[in-house]
Parts: C-alpha cells; sequence; structure tokens
C-alpha cells in the first residue's frame, strides 16, 4: 500500500528530529529531573522580563516607492519583537520592512503579531490575527523558548507545521528562522547546556523538514548567527545575555532579508546561488536539514523539493546560502501608505 503523505512527512520529521543530536529519548527520568530543575534556573539568571513594551514597529514604510506595495506578517517570540531594544528603529520588524522597502524598491506594510515569551503552540493565535490583512509573507521567528520550558520537539514542529500549511494554503509565502543554537547562550550552564546544544539543533532540523513539506523556506540561525555572534558577544548580546542586543538584532536582520527578498519575488538579479560545500548542493531533505543545522545562513526553499529518486524514498532539495546585502539603516514607520515614515510608530488596523 502506498504511504500517505502525512505519514510520510511525519516520518521524515522524526529521521530529521534523530538527526538533530542526543535525542530526548536517552535521558533517564532523573537527569530529566535535573534538566528541568536547571532550566528553571536558567530563567531566573535571565530574569522576569521587562514590564516596558517593546516599541511596536507596524506601519509602513518606503515612503515614495513603486510598485504593488508588499504586506509582511511578523510572527513569533521575542527575537522578532526585539525584546531588550529602546527604539522602534532598532527592532527587527523596522530593520526588515526598511530593508525590505530600500533593497526591493517597494513601499511595504509591516504588521508584528509576535509576543515576548512565545512558544510554538502560540503561533495559531497570531496566524488568526494575520490572515485578515492578507500577507504576502510571513516571517517567523520560534523555538528557543519552546526548548527552555522543555517542550517535546515533536510538539512544538506539528505546532508550527500546522502554521505554515495555514499560511501557505492561503497563499503566503513563509520563511522561517529556525531554532538557534541555546548551547552558545550564557545562563545555561552544564550539564543542560551540552543538551540544549543538542535538544535545540535537533529541533532546528525537524522545524526545518517540516517546514519545506508545507511549502515555506527555511533560513538556519545555528550558533547564535555564527561566527558574529562568537566573535563578539559583549557588542551582540543584550544585559541578561539572552537575547539579542540592538546589534545583534541588525546581525539577525541581516541574515534574514535576503530570504525574505527571495520570498516575493525581488531578489537581485544578479544574486548568485552558492552552494553550501562542494558536491553537497543537493541532498535528501533530512540530511539536509542537519547540514543546515551545522551551516548558519543555509536558505533551503520548500517549493524546490525535488521528487524522490528511484531506489530513494525522501525527496530531495538544493541547499543555498544567499550573499547578505548591505545593511540598512532602521526607520520608524508610518502611520498610512501615504505617509510614508514619519514619528508615528503607530499600528495601521
Amino acid at each position: 500500500m502506498a504511504e500517505s503523505r502525512g505519514t510520510a512527512v511525519a516520518r521524515r520529521v522524526a529521521s530529521a528530529a534523530a538527526y538533530g543530536g542526543a535525542g530526548l529519548s536517552v535521558l533517564g527520568a532523573g537527569l530529566y529531573g535535573v534538566l528541568t530543575a536547571e532550566a528553571r534556573l536558567a530563567r531566573r539568571v535571565i530574569g522576569e522580563t521587562s514590564p516596558d513594551p517593546v516599541p511596536d514597529p507596524s506601519g509602513w514604510y518606503g515612503r515614495g516607492r513603486g510598485g504593488p506595495a508588499v504586506k509582511i506578517a511578523l510572527l513569533g517570540d521575542s527575537s522578532a519583537v526585539g525584546y531588550g531594544v529602546d527604539r522602534v528603529e532598532q527592532t527587527p520588524g523596522a530593520l526588515l520592512a526598511s530593508g525590505v522597502a530600500e533593497q526591493g524598491d517597494r513601499r511595504v506594510y509591516l504588521r508584528t503579531l509576535c509576543r515576548v515569551g512565545a512558544v510554538s503552540a502560540d503561533l495559531d493565535g497570531q496566524i488568526d490575527r494575520a490572515l485578515p490583512f492578507e500577507p504576502d509573507v510571513a516571517m517567523i521567528l520560534v523555538g528557543a523558548n519552546d526548548v527552555t520550558h522543555v517542550t517535546p520537539p515533536s510538539q512544538s514542529v506539528r505546532q508550527l507545521s500546522d502554521g505554515v500549511r495555514r499560511l501557505t494554503e492561503a497563499g503566503v509565502a513563509v520563511v522561517v528562522g529556525t531554532c538557534p543554537d541555546l548551547g552558545t547562550i550564557k545562563p545555561i550552564a552544564p550539564p543542560l547546556k551540552q543538551v540544549a546544544r543538542a535538544w535545540s539543533r535537533r529541533l532546528a532540523a525537524a522545524q526545518t523538514v517540516a517546514v519545506l513539506e508545507e511549502g515555506g523556506r527555511t533560513i538556519s540561525l545555528g550558533s547564535i548567527l555564527g561566527p558574529e555572534f562568537a566573535a563578539a558577544p559583549a557588542l551582540l548580546f543584550g544585559p541578561d545575555q539572552f537575547h539579542p542586543s540592538a546589534e545583534g538584532y541588525r546581525a539577525l536582520v541581516r541574515l534574514l532579508l535576503p530570504t525574505v527578498l527571495a520570498a516575493v519575488g525581488l531578489a537581485p538579479d544578479d544574486e548568485p546561488h552558492l552552494e553550501v560545500t562542494r558536491g553537497a548542493s543537493v541532498l535528501p531533505v533530512t540530511r539536509a536539514a542537519q547540514h543546515a543545522v551545522n551551516e548558519p545562513g543555509t536558505e533551503l526553499d520548500g517549493s524546490m523539493l525535488d521528487d524522490a529518486r528511484p531506489g530513494v524514498r525522501e525527496r530531495f532539495v538544493q541547499l543555498r546560502r544567499r550573499r547578505r546585502r548591505p545593511q540598512t539603516e532602521g526607520e520608524a514607520p508610518g502611520t498610512s501608505e501615504d505617509a510614508g515614515h514619519d514619528a508615528g510608530g503607530q499600528s495601521v488596523s
């Protein structure tokens, strides 16, 4: 009997999760209890989130630019919100919308529906609020809180998969920045640090497979955006050493922007599609997902999955790295399409 699509997807997601490292299934009850206690301790060290709200970058960008406006929904957790910054221009949303407006030469309407502390289970409600304004692309950053709250990867990935499916079926392009490597976070101590690294990589690999199977794109964040954070943690992390600083969010958006531009058909004509490594440009989906986990900045596109090869049950996907573009300065949003950048910074209903 032919394998159903749902069964096949579930099998590939499980395979990707197994690729991701020391699975949670090998943890005994005692060690699991220790890790849960250390996760609570890490959250205490990181501290409670500030009651001061992050400035909302929802609104219009790109005054005077032509063509149809690009509508962006920003979904997920505090990394999408920009927790810790003081000015709207420093938020990931403003940086992303400003970058799409300038480099895509379009007007942009951004709606931020992400929330500090959100987990994958919260995506459904965020998508409920996103779909009515018919975004062209949804940018999703989620997963870190699922790890620190010890949520089983299978549960987190199912919730993400369901959300991506809802968006793509509504005609929305989806870009997901997969779970970063939490083993680099200072407040997380051994032995949780080692397991957090394996756990977050496992989740990122499974997220990748799930998103690709639903037709979305993924961009690997890996070890907290790779060498930039490792080389300059004091500059790129905020005071709590868990959330990025303003410079850290700039590095994050610099990584995400080329993929978002490509998702809405605004990638530069001269942009090369670079192979990740020579001889490994096309791989089976689960192997490609694991490769991406280990190579920050790797982009995979679910709309370009190849059919399974003879004798191989998996589909294949091309691994790409897009050239990072010059950093666009973030600007405050306008309150109407004609106003462009003004001092309002308020949401457009």
